[in-house]
């Protein structure tokens, strides 16, 4: 027996495959990369949620910024949130758009609060799953 032939580990230092252990690799990487794959489209769905979430507390702190102005109402601030959210995101995102008022520490400010789809599948989700909420102090006190 010569010593490049024996056991199953030639010099070259790659195993000999047996008939049964053929096309064991295409296996392999079909399982891998499946779930390789879904682990991808998992943290990239968890990105655009959490975009998604941040772009609606910055249009509702805006739009609470908007309404607290001296030259404004409060209600003005719906009108004001719903038009970033439509250009920031989309439409479907600005339908569920509340105003109040709150007194934190003896100061009345203005409150927005956003209720929007959890996006699930890209944009497309579970309405009403997510809540945002912008605060303003008023500026006519």
């Amino acid at each position: 027996m010569s010593a490049g032939l024996a056991g199953p580990w030639p010099v070259g230092g790659q195993r000999l495959l047996s008939d049964n252990e053929r096309g064991s690799a295409v296996v392999d990487f079909a399982l891998v990369g499946g779930l390789l794959t879904l682990l991808f489209a998992a943290v990239l769905q968890l990105g655009i949620a959490l975009h998604v979430h941040s772009m609606l507390v910055s249009c509702a702190a805006e739009g609470a910024r908007y309404g607290a102005r001296a030259d404004r109402q409060p209600g003005d601030a719906v009108d004001r949130t719903q038009e970033l959210i439509a250009d920031t995101l989309s439409p479907s995102y600005a339908q569920d758009i509340t105003v109040g008022e709150e007194v934190v520490v003896g100061v009345r400010t203005v409150v927005v609060q956003v209720r929007a789809p959890l996006p699930v599948f890209g944009l497309f989700g579970i309405s009403g799953s997510m809540q945002a909420r912008g605060h303003a102090f008023i500026e006519a006190q």
